[in-house]
């Protein structure tokens, strides 16, 4: 038997509508707005039958819910039950704005896999409707993007702070785990990523000025001899020739005594500057 693959946006949905509000004004909020967001004609529809029941659990009457066999296209059943009309009032307080929000996320709502990318939306039919859902997310402090799609007004957030202070809002907070899991995650790739980086391109730095070492030590070997530099700075050039891949904090424990790397680099700048006025011809041997 095949497994059926639940969405994130639809587990979201199956949680949020196993939970009733507490009080008569929070569930009076929430039954209007999904019948404001989710019903036409009177009749509200859903894919997620945890939602129907929401919505009869709610209703005065216990409609009936009727299931609605999906076409060849789309497979997944619809159910619909009969709602009464929503309230024109506009939400006053701060948890009825909250029940609003929630209602409109349960009816026309979606939330992306944080694998495609950071997206919430509410996929509204009407402009009145889209208007009222934007003043209240607005209201909570979460103005929405609003853009148009296939002539229906699509109310989004692509900022993942954002998404996660509207599924917070909405009681949403196991997918605020989640997403925050995914946020983490993303950081560690992102941030081991750029010490791999950042090593790799010092380990090419690194290679690059010792070629350059070695290359300027054998002109100063070949035109003006090892012999003539002092005792320090000839030590530190026979130790680059012969362990061309080690670091300066390397090749400074080599020498004897043991030096620092500032010192290292600096008896080999030495060496570089002397290989340029010999290039120059200012130094003869």
């Amino acid at each position: 038997m095949a497994l059926v693959r639940v969405s994130l946006s639809a587990d979201v949905k199956d949680a949020l509508a196993r939970e009733t509000p507490d009080t008569p004004a929070a569930r009076v909020a929430l039954r209007s707005a999904l019948a404001r967001y989710g019903a036409r004609d009177g009749i509200f529809r859903t894919q997620r039958p945890a939602v129907a029941r929401l919505v009869r659990v709610l209703a005065d009457d216990a409609p009936a819910i009727h299931k609605r066999s999906g076409t060849r296209l789309y497979r997944t059943p619809t159910y619909e039950i009969a709602v009464a009309p929503a309230r024109d009032r506009t939400p006053q307080t701060h948890d009825e704005r909250r029940m609003e929000v929630r209602g409109a996320f349960l009816a026309c709502g979606s939330l992306a896999t944080p694998s495609h990318g950071y997206h919430l939306e509410f996929v509204v039919t009407d402009g009145d409707s889209a208007g009222r859902l934007g003043r209240v997310l607005t209201r909570l402090r979460l103005p929405p993007k609003r853009s148009v799609r296939k002539g229906r007004i699509v109310l989004y957030y692509k900022d993942l702070d954002q998404i996660v202070a509207v599924l917070t809002q909405i009681g949403a907070y196991n997918a605020v785990l989640q997403l925050e899991d995914v946020r983490a995650m993303k950081e560690t790739k992102n941030r081991i990523r750029r010490l791999v980086n950042t090593e790799a391109a010092n380990l090419d730095r690194a290679a690059s000025a010792g070629a350059a070492q070695r290359e300027a030590i054998a002109f100063v070997a070949d035109a003006y001899g090892l012999r003539r530099l002092t005792p320090a700075v000839r030590e530190v050039a026979q130790l680059r020739m012969q362990h061309p891949d080690e670091s300066l904090a390397e090749l400074g424990r080599r020498c004897r005594p043991a030096v620092p790397k500032a010192t290292i680099n600096g008896r080999l700048a030495a060496i570089m500057r002397l290989a340029r006025r010999l290039r120059e011809g200012g130094t003869r041997r």
